[in-house]
């Protein structure tokens, strides 16, 4: 069929969406919701079979939904209505939810139902339940939907059927987020805090300014009077409770009227000079398994397995948050395994460099190229790793340096649901992270020209076809962690992996004696200084729009013109 997914921004479940039907043989292309003429001049020009709300915050005007069947994905189960499911669904502490799929009508949310899906709801932040669990049940709902317009029989069943039980929540706003310290409890600011974690933050008063606080996680040594701050950690600040105390990541400053819009930085960072003089309380990279409180990167092993687990918020990583992972990965090498896991976790993979900080950054040309370079020493430290067999583990997205940092590992495992965007065009970046080499060695020149120039998202199914990962882990995002460790001790205790280790140390030789490594590196950097430091380079533009997210004024020409049914893909 022809598809029109008409979305309010190319977010995570969009993208997701986007490829999964075109593997599935649909042409599908994207419109951005940038206002009713522009959705109805997308709909003349495209004439699409189905139009498809992935991710919309406005309604679709009733001229196009009246004339074409529009279906709304709406992140809560039938009968749920309003703009804040989710943060609902956090907020009282839901132990399960569920994703509809409805006809676009005068309603809002109120249309007949296509599909719907339920889903678990664990102790995580909104955003990572967005990203993962209810976007596995979207697409679950979305291509049941999908299949059942195409019979061309199915009938949606209508919402307001005697006895259906309909639930309109109102927006979810600040008074209802706000973090009373004197009164509550760990557990409430938590919740309120993961309520916020992405969008739009918990605004509070920190050293008598306003902020919103992005994220949250509970600590289980530090205590003080409540709402004092007592310490710091990995760029983040802790602050107690009534009855513990909190850890939270990110911060980001109240806009004020005539100034530019604000984004979220580490929370150090973000106050800067206000910061009173706090220790900093450092934790080893394995911590005991009792052990409640924050950490950014951990370690441990399993026999011959280590696991060496990062969760940096947004999956971005600034210049010290490589050089300290970098750090770890040192000392999990001092570590007597034969396999070394990298992530692991249920959530981003990496993004590459952290454009927020940057921006931040007195010089963000400079911050820029130290950034890069940091990624590319965490890179090379893999891909000179000789004794023994890295894994790079993709529980959730990947995308620019952040892909290619996990192709610098000798196999790349991957969660089902996850979302590969392999390229850096958009950002106006040419892109390093040794990309050069180890891009076209799993896919080929051809394949890698592709994936680079059309800058397209890539599920897990496909990249595994095209040979960008190697196995694709069916299993639900809680489940991951130990399917990886599963696979792990299977692959350390293996017959041939002592072999596998001795052909990795020939081939990097081989490898080297054709072309060094520090020659990849040279050239890539070479045109990513060019670009960093030329004030008038597209990169500087794009990045504040990102950072600052900024609206577009017309929708991206590769995501118009879209993607069709996929030829099966030919190895070299």
């Amino acid at each position: 069929m022809d598809i029109l997914l008409v979305a309010s921004a190319f977010n995570s479940l969009t993208q997701r969406v986007f490829a999964e039907l075109g593997d599935r043989g649909h042409r599908v292309r994207v419109e951005l919701a940038l206002g009713d003429e522009h959705l109805r001049e997308a709909v003349r020009r495209t004439a699409p079979d189905l139009v498809i709300a992935p991710m919309l915050r406005t309604a679709i005007p009733a001229d196009i939904w009246s004339a074409h069947v529009c279906l709304i994905v709406h992140p809560g189960p039938v009968g749920d209505r309003g703009p804040s499911s989710l943060d609902w669904a956090v907020h009282t502490g839901a132990a399960d939810w569920g994703v509809t799929v409805l006809q676009a009508s005068a309603e809002m949310d109120g249309g007949d139902v296509w599909a719907s899906v339920r889903c678990p709801v664990p102790a995580v932040g909104k955003s990572d339940l967005y990203r993962n669990e209810v976007s596995d049940a979207a697409l679950e709902a979305v291509l049941l939907a999908v299949e059942r317009f195409a019979s061309g029989t199915y009938v949606p069943r209508p919402q307001d059927a005697p006895g259906a039980a309909v639930c309109a929540r109102p927006y979810f706003d600040q008074s209802l987020r706000r973090v009373d310290w004197a009164s509550d409890p760990t557990g409430t600011v938590v919740r309120k805090l993961r309520g916020a974690d992405s969008q739009p933050g918990v605004r509070d008063v920190l050293l008598e300014e306003e902020w919103y606080l992005h994220g949250g996680h509970p600590e289980d040594t530090l205590r003080g009077e409540p709402g004092e701050l007592l310490a710091t950690r990995a760029g983040a600040i802790c602050r107690a409770t009534v009855d513990g105390a909190v850890w939270i990541p990110e911060l980001r400053p109240r806009r004020k009227a005539g100034e530019a819009a604000t984004f979220k930085l580490p929370a150090v960072l973000a106050l800067g000079d206000r910061m009173p003089v706090l220790p900093e309380a450092d934790v080893p990279w394995e911590l005991s398994a009792g052990r409640r409180t924050w950490s950014d990167i951990r370690y441990r092993e399993e026999g011959p397995a280590g696991f060496l687990s990062f969760a940096f918020p947004g999956g971005a990583m600034s210049t010290s948050q490589c050089r300290r992972l970098l750090r770890a990965y040192e000392f999990a090498c001092s570590r007597p395994t034969t396999v070394l896991v990298l992530g692991g976790g249920r959530d981003f993979f990496s993004n590459g460099i952290h454009l927020n900080v940057i921006e931040a950054s007195a010089d963000p040309a400079r911050e820029s190229w130290a950034n890069i370079n940091a990624m590319d020493d965490l890179v090379a430290a893999l891909l000179t790793t000789t004794d023994r067999l890295l894994v790079s583990a993709l529980g959730g997205n990947a995308a620019a340096g952040g892909a290619m940092l996990a192709l610098a590992a000798d196999q790349v495992w991957c969660r089902a649901g996850a979302v590969l965007n392999p390229h850096y065009r958009l950002m106006g970046l040419y892109g390093s992270e040794y990309w050069t080499y180890t891009l076209p060695r799993r896919v080929g020149d051809e394949e890698a020209e592709r994936l680079t120039r059309r800058a397209l998202p890539v599920t897990a199914a496909r990249a595994r076809e095209i040979g960008l990962v190697d196995v694709v882990i069916d299993s639900t995002p809680e489940d991951f962690g130990s399917a990886v460790a599963r696979h792990a001790s299977r692959l350390a205790s293996a017959p041939g992996t002592r072999q596998r280790i001795s052909k990795k140390k020939a081939a990097r030789e081989r490898d080297e004696a054709v072309a060094p490594l520090s020659s990849y590196r040279q050239a890539e950097l070479a045109r990513m200084r060019r670009t960093f430091f030329d004030p008038g380079a597209p990169y500087h533009a794009l990045r504040s729009a990102f950072v600052r997210k900024t609206k577009p004024s017309s929708t991206p020409d590769h995501l118009r013109a879209g993607v069709s049914r996929r030829a099966p893909h030919v190895p070299a």
